[in-house]
């Protein structure tokens, strides 16, 4: 019987298969499951902890120096309950699996993944850096190679794997396309030019890098911010840096740099010789004295290396405030990442009682509930799929932001 196959287990096995297969983006990023609520179930509002790796720096010689265990946690809230809710008649349910999901499921999980991994590519404005191509007058335009190879250059700087599947590249369908044009005539691999020119895409292993479009990649349009402030105070550190006043606003998502500030070797605390780029993480009106940035500034101390530095030096007072790009100017933020940069966590919602039928699966960092019931008003079967999740920034700087001009 073709209904038999239709079991609410297997619907929602199907579903959540249908879910980690919709999304290039979501494929990309750390999954992780939480097992503390597959009895119970968690409610909105509950917050994981995330345990970031510990930071030490060398002792040389051989007077031992014991240095504390200063452990960093991110913490992420399960604080969204997204879903798609399907009416059905007596009939869909007769369908073979494989209708079913063709007819049904698919369509609903397609919009379903694409809202959850909207709401995961928002993390973009907080990684702090960025590899841009800029015309003449500093206007953005799009990347070409060296863009990339510079993206590529920053993760190697953060110590990101080149394993396979460590460094994924998600642009825009418009980005896609000039890169794919760009890069036609640059690569001796045959086999590589004829895929491109068959299937108008970039796949894997080239120039390092996995790539995939996703529609998801966001726009970010900076501050009206006008001639940049000036650093207030010498030896500062934490996560946000006094200045004088703003002329103009900053956006959440912006970068700035201080003069004289590079960014480390995150491994040997040597500088490198970039100048180290920071993200806002806040709006910020203008008049504002205070810029809140990531990552926070920890320089070293009487000229030691300390655990978790990551500035050469603390800016000096009265250095400039700098960005990469003019204020008002709108691009696409394609993301360049290591799947550790990013997480999405899930977590088992409650089986409720008094119900048609309801089940729950997870599978590869994603929990999924199917809860059927029948409305006396309508004389329909009401299905609805559940998600909830929660999403953080875990090593922003172990992904960039490829910029392209809108």
């Amino acid at each position: 019987m073709a209904n038999s196959l239709l079991t609410t287990q297997a619907i929602t096995r199907e579903a959540i298969r249908l879910f980690k297969n919709s999304n290039r983006f979501l494929q990309s990023v750390d999954r992780q499951y939480d097992g503390q609520f597959a009895r119970t179930g968690a409610k909105i509002g509950a917050n994981l902890n995330i345990r970031l790796p510990n930071d030490y720096v060398v002792r040389r010689g051989p007077t031992a120096a014991p240095q504390d265990t200063v452990e960093k946690q991110t913490p992420v809230a399960i604080a969204n309950q997204t879903g798609v809710d399907i009416a059905f008649s007596t009939a869909d349910r007769a369908l073979s699996l494989d209708d079913y999901s063709r007819r049904v499921l698919a369509p609903a999980i397609n919009v379903l993944a694409g809202a959850v991994a909207s709401d995961v590519m928002g993390l973009a404005e907080t990684i702090p850096n960025v590899a841009r191509n800029a015309d003449g007058s500093n206007n953005t335009i799009s990347p070409n190679m060296a863009t990339f190879l510079t993206a590529g250059a920053i993760l190697d700087r953060f110590g990101v794997s080149r394993a396979p599947g460590q460094r994924m590249v998600t642009f825009d369908p418009t980005t896609q396309a000039r890169t794919v044009a760009s890069f036609s005539t640059l690569f001796n691999d045959q086999n590589k030019v004829s895929q491109q020119y068959r299937e108008g895409v970039l796949r894997n292993d080239v120039l390092g890098f996995d790539w995939q479009m996703d529609q998801t990649v966001i726009l970010h349009t900076t501050g009206a911010y006008g001639a940049l402030p000036t650093v207030a105070g010498a030896n500062q550190s934490g996560s946000a840096i006094t200045v004088s006043a703003l002329a103009g606003p900053l956006k959440k998502g912006d970068f700035v740099s201080f003069a004289g500030v590079n960014s480390v070797n995150r491994i040997t605390k040597q500088n490198d010789g970039v100048l180290a780029r920071f993200v806002v993480t806040a709006d910020v009106a203008a008049g504002s004295t205070s810029i809140p940035i990531y990552p926070a500034l920890i320089p070293p101390v009487g000229g030691v290396a300390v655990p978790y530095q990551t500035v050469s030096a603390s800016p000096a007072n009265g250095a400039a405030v700098t960005s990469p790009f003019p204020a008002g100017e709108t691009y696409r933020k394609n993301v360049v990442l290591s799947p550790d940069a990013l997480t999405m966590v899930s977590a088992d919602l409650e089986i409720p009682g008094g119900v048609h039928e309801a089940h729950r699966e997870s599978f590869d960092g994603i929990s999924m509930r199917l809860v059927t019931a029948y409305n006396i008003m309508s004389d329909q079967m009401v299905t609805r799929l559940d998600l909830l999740y929660g999403f953080a920034p875990v090593r922003p700087e172990f992904a960039a932001i490829v910029a392209d001009a809108v």
